[in-house]
């Protein structure tokens, strides 16, 4: 990315911040003043986590050269010993396997007794995650402003990219790798910036983009109908799940060749 400048050369910015532009030719304000407040507590936390790797560290050297399995075997025997020093080891063994097995078994019990309750509970929770993804993209500014195909299709097509962590919905690239925000740089993308930039890397985004209204060489491609109407190309409504394409058929979108 490089600075933008105006005709006399000088640096151009928005509300005191500098605008630099990306290779994609977008234009972000960089502010400076959270890019530093962000890289101090990134700082913070890697200073905490170096600080608890060398205490693990140093704990982990008196146990130098011993024989993890070794050392294990030799406990539960001094263990055996002191407790019924009369008793032979094989017998304590035994003992301790009954008791093992009768918790176990009671365990088992009482899993099976709650288990419908686990599995309601699993279930709501998954609907809750939905319902909170899919009010996300039906009240997504960007959805109603940019793309051409209805916000269920949309979740169709990039919803399994974004999962809900704490209280905020998190988008995902291809690699697995979360997203982060251009206009808020060491701070995760929210809702809308996600979705704009995985549409900005999806190969037939022309075709789910509404139509510019320009013509001629320079304009978009023709995914998107006249005036915001909804039209697909066949190739890109091929790597639509079949509820994906039935939700846009349904909806009055339009296959083209």
């Amino acid at each position: 990315m490089k600075l933008k400048l105006d005709e006399q050369g000088h640096v151009v910015t928005v509300d005191g911040r500098p605008v630099y532009v990306y290779e994609d030719g977008k234009e972000i304000p960089f502010d400076a003043a959270g890019t530093v407040a962000t890289i101090t507590r990134l700082n913070g936390e890697a200073k905490g986590h170096r600080e608890r790797a060398e205490k693990a560290e140093t704990t982990l050297k008196a146990f130098e050269g011993l024989d993890p399995e070794a050392s294990r075997q030799a406990l539960e025997t001094v263990a055996n010993l002191d407790s019924k020093s009369l008793v032979a080891a094989g017998e304590v063994e035994k003992i301790k396997a009954e008791a093992e097995k009768a918790w176990a078994d009671k365990l088992k019990a009482i899993e099976e007794k709650y288990k419908p309750v686990v599995e309601e509970r699993d279930n709501l929770h998954s609907k809750l995650i939905s319902q909170q993804i899919g009010g996300a993209f039906a009240g997504s500014k960007f959805i109603a402003d940019k793309l051409a195909i209805p916000a269920d299709i949309a979740q169709s097509a990039f919803g399994s990219a974004f999962k809900v962590e704490g209280d905020a919905i998190v988008g995902y690239d291809r690699n697995g790798g979360k997203i982060y925000s251009r206009e808020r740089p060491g701070e995760v993308a929210a809702f809308d910036e996600a979705l704009s930039l995985m549409v900005e890397s999806y190969p037939h985004r022309d075709n789910i983009l509404k139509s510019s209204g320009a013509s001629g060489s320079g304009a978009r491609g023709s995914g998107g109908a006249a005036g915001g109407g909804k039209a697909m190309v066949r190739s890109a409504f091929e790597q639509l799940d079949p509820a994906a394409r039935m939700a846009f058929v349904k909806s009055g979108g339009a296959v083209t060749d």
